[in-house]
């Protein structure tokens, strides 16, 4: 279901352990050949199929297509609010709907730069609320909730990159208009040499035309393949959601 598309009193008679699933992706650069809505694309269009499949068994909130992407602020078009902005406004959001009585919320990330502060946001919110042992409060990015490469031998990457194989594929499938000729386009390696160290970085630190990854490689077919297996890893953490207890750590 869509709470864009519903009156509140329909809001207000839901149950209240139906799963939540709120949205948040980015505008940003996706090197030279993909529109910079590329992550808010690629979310929606996962939204639409786990929609679709889970029915009146789930909620889903607009997407927020306004991440944290300050990591790419040297090249043209992105838009990014403040690592402590996305906080304050990952929080809101929850505050939200938990003040009207809903208990199980997903945050459903699609865009790498917001993974660290949607689970400061998520840790934050556990610490607030922490007399309540009814609440559910989770944050995932739809990517890792499935292993593509277990199911089809002909994907170069084994992980997401940035405008990448992955991406660029997908985009293929749902707007191949919109997506720039990828053939001379060059391998730019994924390079975490200090792992498992952290090393902080900005986005121009690690590429020059600002794609990660093999874009080259990609094509529609491989797009629908792992919108497919995207959506179908989604599905499954909300019916585990769904199944859960309501005050256990693990879900069922």
């Amino acid at each position: 279901m869509l709470l864009s598309e519903m009156t509140w009193p329909e809001i207000g008679k839901l149950s209240r352990d139906l799963p939540v699933i709120i949205p948040v992706a980015a505008l940003e650069q996706h090197g030279h050949h993909l529109p910079v809505f590329t992550d808010s694309m690629l979310l929606g269009e996962v939204v639409r199929r786990v929609n679709e499949t889970m029915g009146d068994r789930a909620l889903f909130t607009p997407l927020m297509w306004l991440g944290n992407s300050h990591h790419h602020m040297e090249f043209q078009g992105t838009m990014s609010a403040t690592p402590r902005v996305y906080l304050d406004l990952l929080n809101d959001m929850a505050d939200n709907l938990l003040s009207h009585g809903f208990r199980r919320l997903v945050f459903l990330n699609g865009h790498g730069g917001n993974t660290t502060p949607g689970k400061q946001a998520v840790f934050e919110l556990r610490q607030r609320y922490r007399l309540r042992a009814d609440l559910l409060l989770l944050f995932t990015t739809y990517w890792d909730q499935a292993k593509p490469n277990a199911g089809r031998s002909d994907l170069v990457q084994s992980q997401m990159g940035h405008a990448c194989e992955w991406e660029t594929s997908m985009i293929q499938r749902i707007a191949p208009h919109l997506v720039k000729d990828v053939s001379k386009l060059e391998t730019v390696p994924f390079g975490f040499a200090f792992e498992p160290a952290y090393r902080g970085w900005i986005t121009k630190d690690r590429t020059v035309p600002g794609h990660i990854g093999h874009p080259q490689n990609a094509n529609s077919e491989k797009g629908e393949y792992l919108f497919q297996s995207f959506s179908a890893g989604v599905v499954e953490l909300l019916e585990q959601v769904i199944a859960w207890d309501g005050h256990s750590w693990e879900m069922s």
